[in-house]
């Protein structure tokens, strides 16, 4: 009968990843950072105090912009981008980070009124590019996010 060995634990320290408090999330193609999936708000404020520079802070606003417009919003982070929903009914909204603005997506954009400004591969999707140094209308996005919050979410 072979002898059974305990593991060394040196080889499963070395082997073993460890997360450090100061280890930072790896940044994709466009300075988007690549955050594990996970439900709330604790993932999505990971995914944005990781964002580089100016795209930080407009991701806050809009974040905060979000939050005040539909309190009882759902969060979570998928795919390496926060999403907003309602529950039971779905996503209605994501947002991810490209080298030169932050792509905000309606997932049921052609029924809003007026329609967001960018068309989208997907039959309903629309989108707003926000850019450096650029103001956005938040008047305006804070209705086209009431307006999708009230419609049936996209469920993956």
């Amino acid at each position: 009968m072979a002898k059974r060995t305990s593991p060394n634990p040196r080889r499963i320290a070395e082997s073993s990843p460890s997360k450090s408090a100061s280890a930072k999330p790896k940044l994709l193609a466009g300075g988007n950072p690549q955050i594990a999936k996970g439900d709330g708000e604790a993932p999505v404020q990971e995914y944005i105090a990781a964002i580089p520079d100016w795209k930080r802070d407009v991701a806050h606003r809009l974040d905060v912009l979000i939050t005040r417009t539909v309190p009882k919003v759902r969060k979570a982070v998928k795919w390496n981008s926060p999403f907003y929903g309602m529950e039971g009914k779905g996503w209605f909204l994501n947002f991810h980070c490209y080298t030169k603005y932050i792509k905000v997506a309606f997932f049921d954009g052609t029924s809003l009124s007026p329609m967001p400004p960018v068309e989208s591969k997907h039959k309903t999707a629309r989108y707003v590019h926000l850019y450096e140094n650029e103001s956005f209308d938040e008047k305006q996005l804070a209705k086209w996010i009431k307006q999708a919050s009230k419609l049936p979410g996209w469920a993956p």
